[in-house]
């Protein structure tokens, strides 16, 4: 019996320390390739562009906001984005639909009113909403029928953010 467990003990620490040890470092490696490959392909994917001269399509053509930012329209936006918006958008990190924080870094402010108010026609014929649209895995921005007035008050509130 002692035989055979200084045998199996001595197996044991070859296959430890000796077996298959100059395999490894290619494992890894090979590994670590593949899995940055993976990375930057999705990476790539996810980038839509930003493209502040798109305006979109829809009723708002022109629309400029005052250089102080109204609290009191800004709050309803938050009323009307926590009761038809959470649960595809959040304000600080990417859901079912992107992040609200920074937009206007992102879009124009009629390209954002335009999407609220008009999501159906942007989906099929604008090329932004287009991208987006491939970027969410497809995933519509069903239309909330807001009024002018919400979509205002909505993009009061972003500024906020």
């Amino acid at each position: 019996m002692s035989v055979f467990k200084s045998i199996s003990l001595v197996l044991f620490f070859l296959l430890v320390s000796g077996c298959g040890d100059s395999k490894k470092p290619e494992q890894k490696s090979i590994y670590k390739r593949v899995k940055t490959e993976k990375r930057q392909v999705k990476e790539a994917n996810s980038v839509t562009p930003v493209d502040l001269n798109n305006k979109g399509i829809g009723p708002i053509k022109n629309y400029s906001f005052s250089s102080e930012i109204n609290m009191e329209l800004a709050s309803e936006g938050k009323q009307v984005f926590n009761s038809k918006c959470t649960a595809c958008h959040n304000v600080n990190r990417r859901l079912i639909g992107p992040a609200m924080t920074g937009i206007y870094e992102r879009r124009s402010v009629e390209w954002v009113l335009n999407i609220m108010l008009n999501p159906d026609q942007m989906l099929k014929e604008d090329p932004v909403a287009i991208a987006l649209l491939k970027e969410y895995n497809n995933i519509l921005m069903l239309n909330q029928n807001l009024t002018e007035q919400e979509a205002k008050s909505l993009a009061e509130y972003f500024r906020t953010l």
